[in-house]
Formats: structure tokens, sequence, C-alpha cells
């Protein structure tokens, strides 16, 4: 069975973006824009980390990760990323709306999965193999949904050191349940958590 886990940076008070998003301000208003600073800013240091998030065979992600646009979807859109986009591999994209799929430099291919969270997994978990590794991507709201259900088996958190007040909250609607952490390791611009969904 595949390993799913997902990485995701969150302010100190949980939140995975601000508000304000656009396609200039992927994360939202200032100070959302300093959540990625340790990986750009101190990509040495986090080194580990940030190889990590891109280790796996097939990534989810949900529409507002995709792109800024709601409805349907501007098809000149191709994503954040530029046109090599960091992942390397499938990418499964949950959206209310249809689109083909796109074809990116490096080996990306964006899917669009208008079924529901489930679909989107049982697609990733195929393209990854018995003993691949699938990752949420994300955002928050995507990766609450999965965590809801119960279908994420490894957490990881990068949180970095600003308040945003307002957003994309983490862990919003996720019921109760026992984690245990798996590794913790502080870095001067984030504090890299990693916990064990039981």
């Amino acid at each position: 069975m595949s390993f799913v886990f997902s990485d995701i940076t969150i302010s100190i008070d949980g939140f995975a973006s601000g508000l304000g998003q656009t396609a200039e301000k992927p994360f939202g208003d200032s100070p959302a824009q300093e959540l990625h600073r340790w990986m750009f800013e101190d990509a040495e240091e986090n080194a580990a980390e940030i190889k990590a998030v891109a280790a796996a065979d097939a990534f989810v992600m949900g529409r507002n990760m995709f792109g800024p646009d709601r409805g349907e979807f501007d098809l000149h859109w191709m994503g954040w990323w530029g046109p090599n986009p960091p992942y390397h591999g499938p990418v499964f994209v949950l959206s209310h709306h249809k689109r083909e799929p796109l074809e990116m430099e490096g080996g990306t291919t964006f899917t669009f999965v208008n079924d529901g969270i489930e679909a989107a997994l049982e697609q990733a978990t195929a393209a990854a193999g018995a003993e691949g590794r699938v990752s949420i991507a994300g955002g928050a709201a995507t990766v609450n949904q999965y965590l809801k259900t119960g279908l994420i088996n490894e957490l990881r958190t990068h949180i970095a050191p600003v308040i945003l007040g307002a957003g994309e909250r983490l862990l919003l609607d996720v019921p109760a349940r026992t984690v245990s952490i798996a590794c913790a390791r502080g870095s001067a611009l984030a504090t890299h958590i990693s916990y064990r969904i039981e």
C-alpha cells in the first residue's frame, strides 16, 4: 500500500496562507509572503526537508494550490511554477470543473479530478505503485479533508516564525486522534515537526 504524507508550511498561529491571494501573491498579503523563506533564503540549512517535500511518486493538490482562479479554468494558466514545475511526476488536482490533462516540462502532468478526494488518491496511488509514496501537497483545505478521513500516514509541518491572524488554517474541523512525533528539528527560519498519525 502506498505511503501517504503531507508537507505543509504554516505560521505559528496555524495558517498555511493569508488573505488576498492573487496571481502575484500566491500566499496572500504580507506577511504571508514570508512563510516559505526557509526554502529559498536558507536552502542549505533546510536541504533535507526540501528534498523530502518532492520525494513522492505522485502528488495530490487542491484547486487553490494550482492557481488563483475560481469557477471555470483560465486555460492560459499553467500553474504558479512556470513551464518546469518541481513535481516531475503525476499531479492530481481536485476540482469541480473539467480540464484536459496538462503536460509540462520535466515529467510533470497535471490531471484534474472531479470525483472527490478518494478518487484523486486512488489515481495517485495507482500512479505511484503499490509501494510508492503519495504526497498530499496542499493547500490547507485539501490537507484537512484528507486528515479528516484518516487518509494521511504522516503530517510534516514546517512552522515559520510569523503570525498571520487569518487565512487558510491547518487542522480546521479535523477530529481528535492520537499522533506521535516522528522527528523534530529547528532551523533559523522554520521549525520542522513530523507527526505519524495513528
